[in-house]
This record gives C-alpha cells, sequence and structure tokens, in this order.
C-alpha cells in the first residue's frame, strides 16, 4: 500500500470514531503519571489526545513527564515481577511530540496553528509496517501547568475548558494518574455511549492495583441520598464474567475513570470547585442526572486503581473503619475533613431541608471516628481536632482549600 494511501485509510478510521481529550491530573506523582501514560498511549482507541496537568507539584513533576516523553527518563514502575508490567513494558516510542502551556495560555485555548503543525509533522513521520511498538495517538501531548494545586475540581476545569475552547473534542475522558488502562478499556466506554445518545457519563470497572483480580467498584455507587452515602455496586468481589455486563447507574461514578460527553458538560457546566477535593463527582453526576442524562458503568472497560495516591488509600471510603485509624496518615485525616465538610455542603446545596438531619447524621460519625482514635492513635489531639474541623467548617459553609491543612494534602 501507498503512503499517500495509508495516510487516506488513517484518516477514514479517525473520522468513524469521535475524538476524545484524556485529562490526567498530576500533583507530585510523576512516576504513576508515566506508567499510566504509556499504558495510555498502547490503547486501541484510534483518536483521543492526553493532556496531562500539573496541579502545582512540587517534586519536579512535570520536567520528569517531559523527559520521559524525550526518551529521557525511564519507566520506574512498577517491578517486572508485577503482573501488570506488560501495560507499560516495554515503553513505546520516544519522542512523543508535546506542547506546554501555562494557566494563562491554557485559558485562551492554546496554540492552535501549532499543534496542528506539530500534528501534521508527526502524522508524516509515522510508519505504519514500523516494527517499533508506537504510541497510538496521532495528536502531540498536551501539558498544561496550574502554578498551584487548584484541586481536583479546579485543576480537571482547567483541562476540559482548554478543550471546550479548541472545540476538537467530542468527549473528555477523566482519568486518575495512578491507574493503568486495558486497551481496549476507551473503546467499549465510547461503544456505550454512542449507543445511546441519553447516556452522558461512563464509568469503569475499577480493579485493585495489588489485587489485580478484585474490583474496587463497578462504575460507582447506586444511589445518592441526604447522606451522600450510597451502595458500592458488586465492590471488593473476584473479577468475573457477569461483571462484564453494561448496566445502569443511579447514583454516581467515580471520578477515577469518568467519560463525559461535551453535550452534558454545555447543560450541566464543569465541577464545582468550591469542594477542592472529594465530592466533587457525585455532585456533577447528581447535576447531569436531574437534566436527564444517563449514568452507566461499561465492565468491559477495565481500569487497575492504585488507590488515591494524592489523598491517602482507600480514600473514596466515606469514613474511617476502626480497624484502619490504627495505621492511618495526616493525609489519611485530610481526607476525612474534606469528607466531612463536603457532605454537608452538599446536603446543604441539593437537600436543604434535610441539613439538620444530615448535621446529626454526620456528628455521629465524627464521633465513632474520634473514638478511634482516642483508642488507637498517637497523634490524638491533632486528628481530633481536624475532624472537629471538618464538621465546624461544614456548619459555617466553608468551601474550597483549607490552608490551615495544606501542607498535609
Amino acid at each position: 500500500m501507498k503512503t499517500q494511501e495509508i495516510s487516506d485509510t488513517k484518516k477514514k478510521n479517525l473520522q468513524k470514531w469521535p475524538k476524545v481529550a484524556i485529562i490526567i491530573l498530576n500533583w507530585n506523582g510523576w512516576k504513576d503519571t508515566i506508567e499510566c501514560l504509556e499504558s495510555v498511549f498502547r490503547n486501541a482507541y484510534p483518536n483521543y489526545q492526553a493532556i496531562v496537568i500539573d496541579n502545582g507539584s512540587t517534586d519536579g513533576s512535570l520536567e520528569k513527564i517531559k523527559n520521559w516523553a524525550e526518551g529521557k527518563q525511564e519507566v520506574l514502575t512498577p517491578e517486572p515481577t508485577h503482573p501488570l508490567y506488560y501495560l507499560s513494558h516495554p515503553p513505546i516510542k520516544k519522542p512523543i511530540p508535546y506542547v506546554c502551556y501555562s494557566c494563562e495560555e491554557t485559558e485562551k485555548g492554546g496554540n492552535a496553528k501549532l499543534e496542528e503543525k506539530i500534528t501534521k509533522e508527526w502524522q508524516g513521520q509515522r510508519k505504519a509496517n514500523s516494527k517499533e511498538l508506537t504510541p497510538t495517538s496521532t495528536y502531540p501531548l498536551i501539558f498544561i501547568q496550574t502554578g498551584e494545586n487548584l484541586g481536583f475540581g479546579g485543576g480537571s476545569n482547567l483541562g476540559i475548558r482548554y478543550t471546550i475552547l479548541k472545540s476538537d473534542s467530542n468527549y473528555i475522558w477523566l482519568l486518575n494518574n495512578d491507574t493503568v488502562v486495558n486497551k481496549n478499556a476507551l473503546i467499549e466506554m465510547v461503544k456505550l455511549s454512542e449507543n445511546d445518545e441519553k447516556i452522558g457519563m461512563v464509568g469503569s470497572k475499577l480493579l485493585y492495583y495489588d489485587k489485580i483480580n478484585i474490583i474496587q467498584a463497578l462504575g460507582g455507587t447506586d444511589q445518592i441520598n441526604w447522606k451522600t452515602t450510597g451502595k458500592h455496586i458488586y465492590s471488593f468481589e473476584k473479577d468475573q464474567p457477569e461483571f462484564d455486563s453494561n448496566f445502569e447507574i443511579k447514583g454516581y461514578i467515580y471520578g477515577a475513570s469518568l467519560l463525559v460527553k461535551n453535550k452534558v458538560i454545555k447543560m450541566t457546566g464543569m465541577f464545582d470547585d468550591k469542594y477542592f477535593m472529594l465530592v466533587e463527582e457525585t455532585d456533577w453526576c447528581f447535576r447531569a442526572s436531574k437534566l436527564g442524562w444517563k449514568l452507566f458503568c461499561s465492565g468491559k472497560s477495565k481500569i487497575w486503581h492504585k488507590g488515591g495516591a494524592s489523598s491517602g488509600k482507600s480514600a473514596q471510603k466515606v469514613f474511617l473503619s476502626r480497624q484502619s485509624i490504627r495505621s492511618s496518615l495526616s493525609k489519611f485525616v485530610t481526607v476525612n475533613y474534606y469528607m466531612i465538610r463536603n457532605h454537608l455542603y452538599f446536603t446543604k446545596k441539593h437537600f436543604s431541608k434535610y441539613f439538620a438531619i444530615a448535621c446529626v447524621y454526620i456528628f455521629l460519625k465524627v464521633i465513632r471516628q474520634i473514638i478511634g482514635v482516642i483508642l488507637y492513635d498517637n497523634y490524638k489531639f491533632y486528628r481530633i481536632r481536624i475532624l472537629l474541623k471538618g464538621f465546624i467548617d461544614g456548619i459555617k459553609g466553608k468551601t474550597g482549600k483549607t490552608t490551615e491543612i495544606d501542607k498535609y494534602y
């Protein structure tokens, strides 16, 4: 086949699939992000562009990830004996062209001419018969540096605004940096969404990175109520073919893997960044559901999740169990501060008539945590103070980033 014929075939294949912007938020986690990117750039979906947002890292993350794209930085995780090693090794061909934007440049939509020029050059250099493992994306990698920690919602919103200003993507896939993806994960999500115009958001089957056959959650939870708690759908089950089906979710989808149609964003707006971290995807999904959009889980879209590299292990749990308090860290208590505070904010925002009941319910949960801290924790006074602060700030309606505990996040 001639070179021109190959190029035409690629263009036709791209047109069959809507473009997806993959937004990956990094905060002091460059090793995880590089491993995630290695898996993303070998996924089978033919029309996507990866966008990495560095959320005010202090460990030189952005330079490390740039070096990786240039072929100067090795992929350091996982160990060769890890069962998911094949998802990120051997490394894909480098260099990968990239464009880096500041926060201000991003808010203006970036540099469309430069991106188009790099895209054409790179597509022209790609060889269909190459024996090397070539990245499957035909677009340059985009780096966005926020300049400060904007939280999950604020950092993600910056990437979302960038894609909206470019107006060339049909979907946005929010993907945690501490994940690795199955080759067909994105294909399965888009196929499901395209089969029903009313499906606005799609989640994945999340499995544990260190227990690769155990399900962390299928999409998210199956309900939302004034307590903002929900039953985890099939959580902590061994993966089986029966969990490969697609099904509707009546609650919310976890932000670790969340595919969203641009049409939904135009109707609902973006994340409410007043949460700073945690509960923001609950809020977003709830707003989408109220407008008639369906939420689904694609059981064939497999994502392995390390479990909250930026916020402590088991961050998806609403409250600490008695056993886990024994080994809790400052990060973990910080997560609970935002969970407690943000649950109250969510309730007041969407279920104001139940706010008093929610306060009583959550206060009892805080007391349970405090008892656990007293019994098992060596840092009793600090942790008790933070837990009570979360409750009091929630009552007061305080939102956004809390500077008093910044250093622990």
